[in-house]
């Protein structure tokens, strides 16, 4: 029986790829895995430098904290003692001719401390803290030179208008001092709420420093 004319793989029907179309296909072959392989490098590259920076900014922040800490804890020393002294003077517990190195020690102390302040470096939010703590560091300087000049009065004068006038200046420059003194506290308290995090951007992302809303 005739089964009919028979049609080979290679006949008219189904073109032969040849060898041209083989070396495409492999051509693909290596290509794609190799593609696959550059874009998951570049990828990694980027996570791991994106790390890097997140680490790099931490460590930034961390020596911040323990700096601020650090002098947080000498002004806190310091100016405890300027205000226990002016305080026993304010009350008449201590002579205001007496208070002088006490006024010009705590004075030298807080200029120090400002200066040593200013030259602390970082982010944009470790740089606002340490700007609100040079600005209580100079309210206190303030506040010593109201005390001092409140005292001189109280040391050379007994008249009745000048002693209150000695006793007002004694009393603002006392508070004004505790509050920065209270208030450095507070802001040195800040740099424990820092956080460090990637903010969305793709590829240029940039990598901030944010303290929590309050």
């Amino acid at each position: 029986m005739w089964a009919g004319p028979s049609w080979s793989s290679s006949g008219p029907g189904r073109a032969d790829p040849g060898p041209r179309g083989h070396r495409h296909v492999t051509e693909l072959a290596i290509l794609l895995p190799l593609g696959a392989f550059v874009a998951l490098a570049a990828l990694t590259a980027i996570v791991l430098r994106r790390a890097g920076s997140i680490v790099a900014r931490s460590r930034e922040v961390d020596g911040f904290r323990g700096a601020v800490r650090d002098l947080s804890a000498r002004v806190d020393i310091s100016l405890e003692g300027a205000t226990s002294r002016i305080d026993a003077v304010r009350r008449g517990h201590a002579a205001a001719e007496t208070i002088g190195p006490t006024i010009g020690a705590a004075t030298d102390a807080v200029e120090r401390y400002a200066e040593q302040t200013r030259a602390l470096h970082g982010p944009p939010h470790v740089l606002a803290i340490r700007d609100d703590i040079v600005a209580e560091l100079e309210r206190a300087a303030r506040a010593l030179q109201t005390v001092d000049h409140g005292a001189t009065i109280m040391a050379q004068v007994r008249r009745r208008g000048r002693e209150l006038e000695a006793q007002t200046a004694l009393k603002r420059g006392y508070l004004n001092l505790i509050h920065a003194r209270e208030a450095i506290a507070r802001h040195a308290l800040r740099v424990d709420d820092l956080k460090v995090s990637v903010e969305p951007g793709g590829r240029n992302a940039a990598i901030t420093v944010r303290e929590p809303r309050r």
